[in-house]
């Protein structure tokens, strides 16, 4: 992925250099709850790099988020010197400018729908931060959208982590499957704006049915897949050097890694459908690529007759 010309974003809170934390719980969860997109991703990268089973590490940071850590504040939190606007260092700055190329995407596309489009915040940190409305937000978690607050929250090291423990990920592919991930967690955010949230919520609340709730929240994630793809598809057409050889390729195998049905068959259990919260692999790389294919909202349609 070539980025050097993409318009940075000041809309960054750089969190990086502040110390301890505190918070309550939290973390992107609707419904029945789960681990985001971040968390899945890096957990079973670990997992495969180092032989251990990914759904026990995934197993640990449920209890890691859902237990001891999200109980109170457990430490004092000693802020240091708070920076906004694009940050200057190459990983700040590759974050910097990919949010602002889908800020200006998003807008273009609400635009012509006669909608007004205000882009999500990235908070960057590392470690743990307080995650506003949605509680403390931890490196366990993965980069996660908070709803209410319109903000994604991202630990710089796990793009570190998905360098270093991708095999065959390197460069521009894993710079790319970067952006694939913040560009899912935006996904969430015209998801918010469009209400689509907020809806799958009641719905969720209204059923009290455990496959139900994850059925929908399927749908939620395979949505943020496309979407992330109708990005993908906008700003390959604005710039049409963006995307480099094996970019799209390192998107698949990161949507295949993350299916739940891959994370069952590796943890050696039986593939269970109704146990599903974000999609398989085969419909998580289905979605992408109706996004990055089509390149419009209407094919995003996840929900079919239920649309939303």
């Amino acid at each position: 992925m070539r980025y050097d010309d993409f318009r940075r974003s000041d809309n960054i809170d750089d969190r990086r250099d502040d110390e301890g934390g505190g918070g309550g719980g939290g973390g992107f969860q609707m419904g029945g709850g789960g681990l985001g997109i971040g968390a899945i991703v890096v957990l079973g990268l670990i997992g495969w790099a180092t032989g251990i089973d990914p759904r026990i590490l995934i197993s640990g940071a449920e209890v890691l988020t859902n237990g001891r850590e999200s109980s109170g504040y457990e430490s004092e939190r000693r802020p240091g010197p708070r920076k906004e606007g694009a940050p200057t260092d190459e990983m700040g700055s590759m974050i910097s400018g990919v949010l602002g190329e889908i800020d200006d995407r998003w807008t273009e596309i609400f635009r012509d729908s006669n909608q007004k489009y205000v882009g999500p915040r990235i908070v960057l940190f590392k470690g743990r931060t307080n995650g506003g409305r949605c509680g403390m937000a931890q490196a366990a978690m993965g980069p996660f959208y908070c709803p209410p607050d319109k903000q994604i929250y991202l630990d710089t090291g796990f793009f570190k982590q998905v360098e270093t423990r991708f095999r065959g990920c390197s460069g521009s592919a894993c710079k790319f499957t970067a952006a694939y991930i913040i560009a899912h967690e935006a996904g969430h955010h015209v998801q918010n704006l469009l209400g689509i949230l907020p809806r799958v919520t009641r719905l969720q609340q209204q059923s009290g049915d455990k496959a139900e709730s994850n059925a929908l929240q399927v749908k939620v994630e395979l949505q943020a897949d496309c979407l992330s793809g109708v990005w993908v598809n906008r700003e390959a057409k604005k710039r049409p050097n963006f995307l480099e050889d094996g970019d799209i390729d390192a998107a698949l195998k990161t949507a295949t890694a993350i299916g739940d049905d891959t994370l069952q068959r590796n943890a050696g259990r039986e593939v269970v459908p109704d146990s599903f919260t974000h999609g398989s692999a085969e419909q998580r790389k289905r979605w992408f690529m109706t996004g990055y294919q089509q390149g419009t909202v209407a094919a995003c349609n996840t929900f079919g007759a239920e649309r939303l």
